[in-house]
């Protein structure tokens, strides 16, 4: 496998941790987004989005984070990480959505805002960041697992890094203990995977 990949990313992070979990390897290809790489030609004719990341697999290519990783739970990992269930299937895919979504533009945005030096609207920002936080402390205060499972599944490796790293953003995580306590069992699983920032 090779994944196409900015070390900075949660989400090209997210590919990299569940390939550790999971216990495979994968080529990591850097990308130079800050020299925009991502939107050249020889880049665009691997992913027309311009997006990092993208996992190839012999002839299979695959875009967007957690595309990768229902591909990878499908493809290499035990069921457990994406359960044929039906309603857990759609906790999970929900919980994906969320990921693109919620955590995107409130603390991952956070973070760009803080790390890179973006122009974001922070007040607006900020306001998405602690209402989606707040979803995902909720769900962890009845729930060791955000999917609602005994053990982790994709929807975990989707949300976990924005939310670990919302410090990053200016976000204080003292408020969100059930947050914390998920971000310590999911570093104490085995092949866990840190990244700057989370090590």
């Amino acid at each position: 496998m090779k994944l196409y990949d900015l070390t900075l990313s949660g989400n090209c992070y997210k590919a990299r941790l569940f390939i550790s979990l999971i216990g495979q390897t994968a080529e990591r290809v850097p990308v130079n987004l800050l020299e925009g790489e991502h939107k050249r030609a020889a880049f665009l004719a691997i992913n027309p989005r311009g997006q990092v990341p993208v996992l190839e697999d012999g002839d299979a290519r695959i875009v967007d984070s957690q595309a990768i990783l229902v591909y990878l739970a499908r493809r290499y990992a035990d069921q457990s990480w994406y359960p044929q269930d039906a309603l857990v299937q759609a906790r999970i895919v929900g919980w994906l959505s969320f990921a693109a979504n919620e955590m995107h533009h409130g603390p991952a945005t956070a973070r760009v805002g803080r790390l890179f030096g973006r122009p974001i609207d922070e007040p607006l920002t900020a306001s998405r960041a602690l209402a989606a936080l707040q979803l995902v402390e909720q769900q962890l205060t009845g729930h060791t697992w955000l999917a609602e499972t005994a053990t982790p599944t994709i929807a975990d490796v989707a949300v976990y890094p924005y939310a670990a790293l919302a410090g990053e953003g200016g976000i204080d995580l003292d408020a969100y203990p059930a947050i914390r306590a998920w971000c310590s069992r999911i570093r104490e699983l085995p092949g866990y995977l840190g990244m700057p920032g989370l090590e």
